[in-house]
């Protein structure tokens, strides 16, 4: 959420200039929450990338040091994938609302006058 409110702070003449040019608050509301969940769910990507890497690094490990569990092997369910993007885009969701309700809800004239 922190860095959304950021987010906003820096794209505060942007904000002004769309919604002087008639973007609605719903316009500025969704590209701040389509922004959130993209960050969200490319932190789920590199999330399940190195998990996976991780669990692969350490069922290696695992079977140099211990010869009899050699034949381990780390298992990826696709139902487990859906949950973990569906959560990301939850959080994303949840935590871009604020931000994006604020810069909604911004003034025109004040946002163009920002420095």
């Amino acid at each position: 959420m922190n860095m959304m409110l950021t987010n906003v702070t820096e794209h505060i003449r942007e904000i002004g200039l769309r919604k002087s040019l008639g973007a609605r608050p719903a316009d500025i509301t969704l590209q701040f929450l389509c922004e959130s969940i993209a960050l969200c769910l490319i932190g789920g990507v590199v999330g399940i990338v190195l998990g996976y890497a991780g669990a692969w690094g350490l069922t290696a490990a695992v079977g140099t040091l211990y010869p009899t569990l050699e034949g381990l092997a780390p298992v990826v369910s696709p139902a487990l994938v859906l949950v973990v993007f569906g959560i990301c885009a939850g959080i994303g969701v949840v935590f871009g609302w604020y931000p994006a309700r604020r810069a909604a809800r911004l003034s025109p004239a004040d946002t163009l006058r920002y420095q």
